[in-house]
């Protein structure tokens, strides 16, 4: 929990007296207080456009681009693979295709290549006859790449916005904010911004119509990219969020009907949460570069089979996540120490490259605490992604040791790098010094939580949300709003998601109001049990759902303001330890929990038939924790019989090829319709397990999975069909170590039930 900070009430100026008093007061709080400068905040048609020949390097990089459309030259795009680089590429691709260039793009593949310029593709795309390489997002740091194509006769112009080298490539241009002063208007533009402002150069006045669509590629590049909101970025942010609103681009819409989530609702929390993770997928998990192409089409049935597979990747990542963030947190459980460090520095070997950013992310937003999450691959450097808090340049911090390091780049807020695996404990080791001298008494203060205002649950209404929505975007540099209620009561928690991987709390207050407040990825978090009195902080927006209106709240922090007379755990539960002696199970008469083969041979129940209970007799070792405490949660008994059998461990071609039995037989037998719920008490494994290597079985081409029911979030059922024949072996590679992974947690954990001492086993 973090200590609380009330904003002080302030006077209200006369020029900000007909807005609402929460938009005034949180404008003067974050330092607008002259009419020009809201007037510049709220309204970004208010202040006219920087020009672009302002950014160093401009003049040089269109007068050689115009120079090869003149001459025929073929150019070649050189992006990135995450959001920023994609929607650049596309941007610039729109651009050069409008203006009638010789043109084509590349984006290197996560798998095979970090980020960056790399010699050994760069030599097959100047083989092809490319005269000139335009990058973006990438590129201030490739010396030898533009070295040698100079040696070839191809020209670089290099469009980035990361942090500068010691030296600049020696490139016909490099055109990068962070060469304007700090106060500039364009010093924060991410690489997007840097290419829509060379768009707009190379466009000039003749084709305004045709830049401003482009608006949309920026609004999803600057907030995926979580670029600071200020000057132009923000104004860029503002106008490019009304383009996707109303974007016509062919594959945002279809992107929008697959997440059923129409774009007219679109704001920043749209772009992250529905766009962003969808369109990161490809560049995370397999090749970014139909991404471009997606964003670029006007086929529409092109543009419909590249979303559908985003949409299978982004639930390949989805359960990614979740297995590596189970896996971080189970190393913080067994380390704790790792977390009194000013930096959590974890690794694992089957951790994918592509997902340790997003986990690096989350496990900072809930320690608050900056993250570095690596993949340690046996014989491999150690390569990995960082993410920092506010106040912390985090490319500085790990800079400051790069003679430790093969490679690094990034901003303040995120980096990558890499280093060999020996060289990883003096790495944590400096880097938490340097850290602690970087942050100085910031590194030992408990975090705060700042609370913009306190609102009784009857406040709570559209009337605020549409005032909130005026300070709009929220990102770097403009946080969220952050309210808090009073005194509330706790009625009731319930998960939430796919896979229960969120939580719900609803809250009344005395007066009989109630509200709903969602804590996103928080299934491992302890609540106070219902009844209790808390106060509780959130933010509010509106959003639109199935067409209607509603007011979203998502959950910051709670502290309970009186005791209770109950406990977070509930009593303590007697166990009776019959491991060694299971002879005497058989004279037992209470309900059972079994799973796999051993549900008929005890006649068993599985988790999902529990039912409350004084005596349970668990039977089969559960697979994870989180079942052994949801099995209790279900039936809450007072005395637990502890068997404990463990079934015969499965390797993963074992555990692939039963559920390959099983899936032909749902299909010859069962219509294809079938519950992951059903397939996990049947393999007496997790649902995660199961539905990772459904994930597997799909990338091979074997099957085709598609859910039945959403209802709530929850997608139990899938119909299960013959799949296209068509392989992806990058994934494919990817979730069989991951299901590896898991099956692995479960044979240790089961093994762990078999020795430890029972009654500590029993919370």
């Amino acid at each position: 929990m973090s200590h609380w900070v009330e904003l002080p009430k302030i006077p209200i100026p006369d020029f900000l007296q007909d807005e609402h008093p929460l938009v005034a007061e949180t404008l003067i709080h974050r330092g607008l207080t002259t009419p020009e400068n809201v007037k510049a905040f709220l309204d970004p048609d208010s202040q006219p456009s920087s020009s672009p020949f302002e950014l160093p390097g401009m003049e040089e990089a269109v007068s050689r681009i115009k120079l090869a459309m003149r001459k025929n030259e073929p150019v070649c795009i050189w992006g990135d693979f995450d959001v920023d680089g994609q929607t650049s590429t596309a941007l610039l691709v729109q651009t050069l295709q409008i203006l009638g260039a010789d043109a084509t793009y590349h984006i290197p593949i996560r798998a095979v290549s970090s980020h960056g310029v790399h010699i050994s593709q760069l030599t097959e795309i100047i083989d092809h006859g490319t005269k000139l390489i335009l990058t973006c997002d990438t590129g201030v740091s490739a010396h030898e790449a533009v070295d040698y194509a100079k040696s070839r006769g191809v020209d670089f112009v290099i469009t980035d916005h990361h942090d500068l080298a010691v030296s600049l490539p020696d490139a016909v241009a490099v055109v990068n904010p962070k060469m304007l002063p700090d106060e500039h208007p364009l010093t924060n533009l991410a690489g997007v911004g840097v290419t829509y402002k060379l768009a707009e150069a190379l466009l000039a006045n003749t084709q305004k119509t045709e830049l401003a669509k482009l608006l949309d590629l920026v609004a999803l590049g600057l907030v995926v990219d979580v670029a600071l909101l200020k000057g132009e970025t923000r104004t860029l942010a503002q106008k490019g969020l009304v383009t996707l609103r109303n974007s016509q681009r062919t594959g945002l819409q279809l992107i929008a009907e697959f997440a059923n989530q129409p774009l007219e609702g679109a704001n920043e929390d749209y772009i992250g949460f529905v766009i962003g993770p969808r369109l990161n997928a490809l560049g995370r998990l397999g090749d970014a570069n139909p991404a471009v192409e997606l964003l670029t089409t006007s086929d529409p049935v092109r543009a419909r089979v590249l979303a559908a597979q985003l949409e299978g990747l982004n639930s390949q990542r989805k359960l990614l996540t979740n297995q590596v963030l189970q896996a971080a947190e189970a190393q913080l459980r067994q380390d704790p120490s790792l977390l009194e460090q000013p930096a959590i520095v974890l690794g694992h070997p089957s951790w994918p490259g592509g997902i340790v950013g997003i986990v690096a992310s989350r496990l900072k937003d809930r320690y608050r605490k900056p993250v570095i999450l690596l993949n340690t691959s046996e014989g491999e450097p150690a390569r990995g992604s960082a993410r920092s808090i506010e106040g912390l340049h985090i490319t500085n911090a790990i800079a400051a040791q790069k003679n430790l390091l093969l490679g690094f780049g990034g901003h303040p807020m995120a980096a990558g790098l890499s280093l060999e695996q020996e060289n990883l404990p003096a790495f944590r080791k400096k880097l938490n010094i340097i850290i602690e001298d970087m942050l100085g008494d910031m590194v030992h203060e408990e975090p705060s939580l700042q609370i913009d205002a306190w609102l009784g649950l009857d406040e709570l209404n559209f009337e605020i949300a549409d005032a909130i929505e005026k300070l709009a975007p929220f990102g770097a540099g403009n946080p969220t709003l952050t309210f808090a209620s009073s005194g509330v009561q706790l009625k009731a928690v319930s998960r939430i998601g796919k896979n229960k991987e969120h939580q719900r709390l609803n809250i009344e207050d005395h007066n009989g109001n109630v509200q709903g407040i969602l804590w996103w990825n928080s299934a491992h978090e302890d609540v106070p049990e219902s009844g209790s009195k808390i106060d509780v902080a959130f933010s509010l927006r509106a959003s639109t759902y199935r067409g209607e209106r509603q007011l979203t709240l998502e959950y910051k922090d709670l502290r309970i303001v009186e005791d209770v007379a109950v406990e977070i755990k509930g009593t303590k539960i007697e166990v009776i330890d019959l491991r060694q002696n299971v002879d005497q199970f058989s004279h037992l008469n209470v309900q059972t929990y079994a799973e796999g083969e051993d549900k008929k041979k005890v006649s068993g129940v599985d988790r999902y038939g529990l039912q409350p209970s004084s005596e349970l007799a668990i039977y089969t070792s559960p697979p994870a924790p989180s079942e052994l405490q949801s099995i209790l949660d279900s039936v809450k008994p007072q005395k637990v019989y502890l068997v404990s059998q463990n079934p015969e461990p499965e390797k993963t071609d074992q555990f692939l090829a039963r559920l390959t039995g099983m899936i032909k037989f749902v299909i010859a037998k069962k219509g294809g319709k079938a519950r992951i719920s059903e397939m996990a008490s049947a393999t007496a494994q997790r649902e995660i397990t199961v539905r990772i290597g459904l994930e597997w079985l799909a990338a091979g081409g074997h099957v085709a999975v598609s859910p039945i029911s959403t209802d709530a979030g929850d997608e139990d059922t899938v119909h299960f069909s013959e799949g296209s024949g068509e392989i992806n072996q990058y994934a494919q590679k990817e979730l069989f170590i991951a299901v590896k992974g898991l099956l692995e947690e479960t044979a240790a954990f089961r093994l762990h039930l078999q020795s430890a001492d029972a009654p500590a086993l029993i919370p």
